[in-house]
């Protein structure tokens, strides 16, 4: 008699310390939790690997037996090295793990287990970096090797050093086998149209599967679930939103006279987006609307135009940045923006948590009065004690940067008020659809006129190691031209850099034997000192760990010019707005995204003065870190390089931690390749609400979302 549902508890499924192991290790709580942790692949015990003929790069599974075991320290970082050799009679194989002594009171010489894992290389010997494996019992050994001429497909689980794929493979069988009905979540015309499997028996082939010829449609199935669960959510979120009355703001004199005081013309883009938002903010529910462009596009032009339109009545806008150098900007920028007549009207007020006391109180009672009616700051502004007399618009910049209850906690400060959401990260079709389906979406592709561009270039150091000294001349000789300079590192100094790296780099680096340069602040700063032409050259440095004020000083001082080279983190990636800086080298350039390297490289080439981006490495040629960076120097077109990001790293971390709920849930849909199925899903999605919007005839449909949309973003949704 079946006993489980997906939303039974997972202590009453598997018992009480294997659900706290899997609630450590994968936060999973309920059956549902863990069947949605599918196989990452699957092998055959049939058609195992011999060693002597392991392809390099390539996934293997492998019978074999332990041949010796050594720990030792490793040279160049903190930690040990465990090396195990493996042998299956015609050939021996490496395996190493980091800081894992432990298992080799399991790995001892004699046991035969089975192995998987990707084949890596290092000084010309394979090898596998952190494997699976299974090691049998002896009355197990003559079993399982007869077994090894079966075709059975064998799962392969995203594992920890506490849960290995194969316990996980034993727990699944366990839950599968008491597992009852599962629910439909997915229309039934739906899924006789794309000849799809019922829930569980997709479930259970994911998992379980007879043959590999199974697998496929199973994911399919489950794949289709993922999109349609995921449109009905945000299609949800969005008809939320449009249920609610808005206060309509029209547009008046304060615009008026702010597009007169223009000193030019806005761009096509720049008039057509501010059409949509002028409509939207005199519509009947409130503005729920993403714009995106590039940086120096104009997005906040337009959106201190939509400020101006809701100031016009006397409503307040808020806008929230994700950094204090950034907040401090807008206000500033905003302030020149709005001239010495306008500003004092509106009276553009900063409000952050590195103010002083006497200070906050002061920004946030101009808030309370109503008399700011504009008001830029970071989290402060989501403190209970941030109120405002008016609150009618809403304001994110760079909303990668925050979460959706975050956006929708600063909206429950005002009355519904309207909210336009800012990005400098393009942002493919696909990923706006899934990530941001909630959003209408605006995008400024034109650039205003006058700007002299940005040539990029990639040092590889690896080859050719003598253009480092030639980096620091070619910034010298833009400075000796009266030009500015940045230099972005990886980390504030050494010491931080250190205890930032991870055992998943690759297997060479991460034992710490090869001699690869760590650039940080301090260290690059230390150089540039003792170099002759640097010597009369005005260096300073700015990274997060700074005091706001102290941040804050050495960036007005770059602005005015007062700074030559400014050697930076990536504190610098947004909001800097220095026209007269033409350089920037970005220092081990493959360790920053596609997406951040081409933010980072906006900051120079914003005036007449010709931009030059350096993009050092030495990551070797034809690496996937050494194809990011050739990426970005190829073409300066953001859209392009975002579907560029999204092939090379994957959703996971495109989508991003901040997306909560269903956003940060997808586990087989992936929004590039996939872009068929999320367009079909939408549709189907949008054809079930429209004829049953509190889906009571959808009961498999409604306990999905339950399971799927996390409670943050429920919460968020509750606050509107």
């Amino acid at each position: 008699m079946a006993s489980f549902t997906l939303d039974s508890r997972l202590d009453g499924a598997v018992g009480g310390k294997t659900a706290a192991a899997l609630e450590r290790a994968f936060g999973m709580r309920t059956v549902g939790d863990l069947l949605v942790h599918y196989p990452r692949r699957y092998a055959r015990r049939g058609e195992l690997t011999p060693i002597s003929s392991l392809p390099v790069g390539e996934p293997v599974t492998i019978v074999a037996e332990v041949r010796r075991a050594s720990e030792r320290r490793m040279k160049n970082r903190n930690g040990s090295l465990l090396e195990v050799v493996i042998s299956d009679g015609h050939g021996d194989l490496s395996l190493t793990f980091f800081n894992q002594a432990w298992r080799v009171k399991d790995l001892q010489p004699g046991r035969r287990g089975i192995f998987a894992g990707k084949v890596g290389e290092y000084r010309g010997a394979k090898q596998l970096a952190h494997p699976d494996y299974q090691l049998f019992d002896d009355e197990e050994t003559a079993r399982l090797t007869a077994e090894a001429t079966a075709n059975l497909p064998i799962p392969i689980y995203p594992a920890t050093s506490t849960v290995s794929s194969w316990q996980l493979q034993k727990i699944v069988a366990i839950v599968l086998d008491g597992l009852g009905d599962v629910p439909e979540s997915l229309p039934d015309d739906l899924r006789a149209r794309d000849g799809l499997l019922e829930a569980r028996t997709a479930i259970e082939r994911i998992h379980r599967p007879a043959s590999l010829d199974e697998i496929e449609p199973a994911r399919a199935t489950l794949r289709m679930q993922e999109a349609f669960v995921l449109q009905v959510a945000l299609l949800q979120q969005r008809a939320f939103v449009r249920a609610l009355s808005a206060t309509r703001r029209t547009p008046g004199h304060l615009l008026e006279r702010f597009d007169a005081a223009l000193p030019f013309a806005r761009t096509p883009d720049q008039l057509d987006v501010g059409a949509e938002i002028e409509r939207d903010l005199q519509g009947d529910w409130p503005m729920n609307r993403l714009v995106q462009g590039e940086v120096g596009s104009g997005k906040t032009l337009v959106a201190l135009r939509a400020m101006l339109q809701v100031a016009q009545d006397g409503g307040q806008s808020a806008l929230i940045a994700p950094t204090e150098v950034l907040a401090a900007q807008h206000v500033r920028s905003i302030a020149r923006m709005l001239g010495p007549q306008l500003a004092p009207e509106l009276m553009p007020t900063l409000l952050t948590g590195q103010l002083t006391a006497a200070e906050r109180r002061k920004a946030a009672l101009r808030a309370a009065s109503g008399q700011a009616r504009i008001v830029v700051g970071t989290h402060a502004l989501l403190s209970e004690s941030t109120t405002f007399a008016d609150l009618g618009l809403v304001v994110v910049d760079e909303q990668h940067r925050f979460g959706v209850d975050q956006r929708e906690s600063l909206r429950a400060k005002g009355s519904s008020p309207h909210v336009l959401v800012l990005t400098a990260t393009p942002i493919p079709r696909t990923v706006a659809m899934t990530v941001f389906g909630d959003l209408d979406v605006s995008t400024i592709r034109t650039m205003p006129a006058g700007r002299a561009g940005i040539e990029t270039f990639v040092a590889p150091l690896a080859e050719r190691p003598g253009w480092f000294a030639r980096v620091w001349d070619r910034i010298a000789e833009e400075v000796a031209k009266g030009h500015q300079a940045f230099v972005v590192c990886a980390a504030i100094d050494a010491e931080a850099l250190t205890k930032d790296d991870t055992a998943d780099e690759p297997v060479p680096e991460a034992a710490g034997e090869t001699s690869r340069t760590r650039w940080s602040v301090v260290q690059v700063a230390d150089v540039l000192s003792r170099l002759e032409a640097y010597r009369s050259l005005r260096v300073a440095t700015l990274h997060g760990k700074m005091p706001s004020d102290e941040k804050d000083a050495v960036m007005q001082a770059f602005a005015r010019g007062d700074i030559d080279v400014l050697v930076a983190t990536t504190v610098v990636e947004v909001g800097v707005d220095v026209p007269n800086a033409s350089t920037m080298a970005i220092l081990e350039a493959d360790r920053f995204g596609v997406s951040q390297l081409h933010q980072l490289r906006g900051r120079v080439g914003r005036g007449g003065v010709p931009g030059l981006c350096l993009l050092v490495t030495e990551a070797p040629a034809a690496s996937p870190a050494r194809q990011r960076v050739e990426a970005v120097a190829a073409t300066l077109d953001g859209f392009a390089l975002a579907e560029v990001d999204l092939e090379l790293r994957g959703e996971g971390d495109v989508l991003g931690d901040a997306q909560s709920g269903a956003r940060s849930s997808l586990r087989l849909l992936r929004v590039v390749k996939d872009a068929d199925i999320i367009t079909e899903a939408r549709v189907a999605a949008e054809r079930v609400l429209a004829d049953d919007p509190a889906l009571q005839r959808h009961t498999g449909l409604a306990a999905a979302l339950e399971r799927n949309v996390g409670m943050a973003e429920r919460a968020a949704l509750a606050k509107n």
